[in-house]
């Protein structure tokens, strides 16, 4: 499977890491405020062909003995149980599995703090079940005022007043399963304390996005605002850097917001010949070099538009589920029409489209189920580097999706479509159990035909062969008209397809419209 390259991991790990070390040789202790997602760090990956989804801890495990971590979540999104789309998994339980993975790579959590904290309840039983698993747990409460009255915030009532965190490495990763978890209020707390104490510490930025070498409107960059459409974040040129530098560089509007509470910092406990009175923007607090390994532009530039495409189909789909606002949508189609991008121009949209349609024309050979006609389409590449797109329409045997992961795993393996790889008996005494069970539908979900196609490969080499070729569906992508159960959701997500839906409702005739935009 060849895809091209816009990015070299190793590249880019040989610059970032030096330029962290080069931070941190300042200070007595560093608070690096660590955004975006520890491990499988898909956004990127997506953005940037070639890079290595593990990027992130590979570049912590270089920093080796010199860091410890610290988890920081909001109480308000514990409380509201807010989710990751990438697992699917509410805010507490990624920073379990965060934990998790970081031991995986030999590297441990030395405390998680719940900040904005009030009295919520569902915060509570989290820290139980974290101190459960020995894990230290603190609880910050939310600073009155925080953008609108820096004199409080820098003073004993503001960051004085949050309970210490002692930590004993030079370097401290603050890190967080989302945007607004207090990463940056946590750290100057600690470093504000920390200088009263007459230690000399220090706060750094790593964001990996946006880039702030690169352009205003590069795509990259207006990926980076249609991944938070949803929040509302946006890239900028830094005033501050600006005015001091006289340089164009990118950020975006929370640091710049946040910025004013640094200078107050600076003003009140840095000396002038302190390292952080260099700091005279927001881009001075980062550390990203992310542009070092950016080894062909054009590449990165088309798989950012591929990505605020698909960013397009998943707020439809939150839309739809409830999950978010017209705001979001409204926002979306000016992002989409900032780099001239339309559904559409994302490959499998079009051929999905098409294959409901073509299950409609054909309902009489069999295809679509009770009134409801799905189509779902994979876009796979040869050894050149030529994609083909495969289909799959929805039968009362098979779902859109089971049939296009049939087909496609088929077409990888090298066997003609016309020969069976599922033992009939498999199939139809899945089929049965179903009924037994009650279920509206006898037809298999992507995890029941991957089940059945297991079972073959007991005692069928073609099976077999098909198996074996699904790992060559992680980073293919795909998409399905309609909203997709979990047994379809769940292992397309596992198998690392990049998935989007017209998000229409599984009903016949579409049940109550299609409220979304595409």
């Amino acid at each position: 499977m060849i895809r091209k390259i816009g990015f070299h991991t190793q590249k880019y790990l040989s610059a970032q890491v030096k330029r962290i070390l080069e931070r941190v040789a300042l200070f007595d202790k560093l608070y690096l405020e660590f955004g975006g997602k520890l491990r499988y760090d898909n956004h990127a990956s997506r953005v940037l062909p070639g890079y290595a989804l593990d990027t992130k801890m590979r570049m912590l495990q270089r920093l080796g003995g010199k860091i410890e971590f610290v988890h920081c979540i909001s109480a308000k999104d514990i409380e509201w149980r807010k989710i990751r789309r990438d697992f699917g998994l509410t805010y507490e339980d990624q920073i379990i599995k965060d934990i998790a993975d970081l031991r995986d790579f030999g590297l441990d959590v030395s405390a998680v703090v719940i900040n904005r904290f009030s009295e919520e309840k569902a915060a509570l039983k989290f820290r139980q079940r974290l101190e459960n698993r020995g894990i230290r747990v603190y609880i910050h409460y939310e600073i009155p005022n925080y953008l609108t009255d820096p004199d409080r915030v820098v003073g004993e009532e503001g960051y004085g007043k949050p309970e210490y965190v002692e930590t004993e490495t030079p370097m401290v990763v603050v890190t967080a399963p989302g945007p607004g978890s207090g990463k940056m209020s946590f750290c100057m707390a600690q470093v504000y304390q920390d200088r009263k104490r007459g230690l000399r510490s220090g706060f750094a930025k790593f964001e990996t996005f946006p880039i702030w070498n690169l352009e205003l409107n590069h795509p990259v960059n207006v990926a980076y605002e249609a991944a938070t459409a949803d929040i509302g974040d946006y890239a900028l040129v830094d005033p501050f850097h600006l005015e001091a530098y006289g340089v164009e560089a990118i950020n975006y509007n929370r640091d710049v917001e946040n910025f004013a509470i640094m200078k107050k910092i600076i003003e009140k406990m840095v000396p002038a010949d302190d390292p952080m009175a260099s700091i005279r923007s927001p881009t001075d607090m980062g550390v990203n070099m992310a542009k070092e390994g950016i080894i062909d532009d054009d590449v990165c530039r088309e798989a950012a538009r591929q990505e605020i495409v698909r960013r397009h189909f998943r707020y439809n789909r939150e839309f739809v589920e409830g999950d978010t606002t017209h705001t979001t949508l409204e926002r979306m189609e000016r992002i989409m029409q900032k780099v001239g991008v339309e559904p559409q121009d994302r490959a499998v949209v079009l051929p999905a489209r098409e294959a409901a349609e073509d299950a409609r024309r054909r309902m009489d050979e069999g295809k679509g189920y009770r009134g409801v006609f799905v189509g779902a389409a994979i876009e796979l590449y040869d050894e050149s580097g030529v994609y083909v797109i495969i289909q799959g329409k929805n039968s009362p045997l098979l779902h859109a999706e089971s049939a296009a992961i049939l087909n496609a795993t088929k077409t990888l393996a090298g066997i003609p479509d016309d020969v069976e790889v599922i033992s009939r008996t498999v199939i139809e005494s899945m089929r049965e159990l179903k009924r037994t069970m009650g279920l509206n539908s006898a037809s298999l979900d992507v995890k029941e035909i991957l089940d059945a196609l297991a079972a073959s490969a007991v005692s069928d080499e073609n099976a077999w062969k098909c198996i074996n070729s699904l790992e060559k569906l992680s980073g293919c992508e795909m998409h399905t008209t309609h909203l997709m159960d979990s047994g379809d959701e769940i292992p397309l997500k596992q198998l690392g397809l990049n998935i989007t839906t017209d998000a229409k409702l599984p009903f016949p005739n579409n049940f109550g419209g299609n409220a979304g935009f595409s």
